[in-house]
C-alpha cells in the first residue's frame, strides 16, 4: 500500500480548543471507486459541519489509483493528521493518492462553510462520474 501526499505545509491549532481536539472524531467513510471499477466517489456528497472535528476514512477498493482533489475545501478547513499505513502526516493537505486497495483517514476541523467540488484528478476520470461535492455548514 503506498499513499502520495501533495502540498503538504506547516499548521497548527493556535484557535482550535484542547477541547475539540479531545473529542472522539465523527467518522465519514467514502470510497473511491469500487470492486466493479466504477468511477465514482461513494458517497458523492459530503457534508460537515463548522467547527465539529472529523475522521474521514478514504479507501480505495478498485485495482486502479485514484484522487482524492478538494483543493478549495482543504483551505476551509484545519487538518490536524492523515494517516496512512504506519506514517502521520500533518499540515496542510490539497491532495491524496490511493493506489489500489489503499487506505488514510484525514483528521480535520472545517472552519469555513461552503460548496466544495470534488473531483479525481486522474484524465478522464472526473468526466467518467468521479466526483462530487463537499458541504460546510
Amino acid at each position: 500500500m503506498s499513499l502520495v501526499i501533495m502540498g503538504a505545509s506547516p499548521a497548527t491549532a493556535e484557535n482550535l480548543s484542547n477541547n475539540l481536539l479531545k473529542q472522539p472524531p465523527i467518522e465519514i467513510t467514502v470510497s473511491l471507486g469500487n470492486a466493479a471499477n466504477e468511477l465514482k466517489f461513494e458517497p458523492n456528497q459530503l457534508e460537515f459541519i463548522s467547527g465539529k472535528r472529523y475522521n474521514l476514512k478514504l479507501n480505495n477498493p478498485s485495482p486502479q489509483k485514484h484522487y482524492f482533489t478538494a483543493k478549495d475545501f482543504a483551505d476551509a478547513i484545519w487538518t490536524q493528521k492523515v494517516e496512512a499505513g504506519n506514517v502521520e502526516i500533518k499540515g496542510a493537505i490539497h491532495e491524496l493518492e490511493l493506489k489500489p486497495g489503499a487506505k488514510a483517514e484525514w483528521v480535520f476541523v472545517p472552519l469555513k462553510p461552503g460548496k466544495y467540488a470534488l473531483r479525481c484528478t486522474i484524465p478522464g476520470h472526473a468526466e467518467a462520474g468521479m466526483r462530487g461535492e463537499i458541504l460546510i455548514k
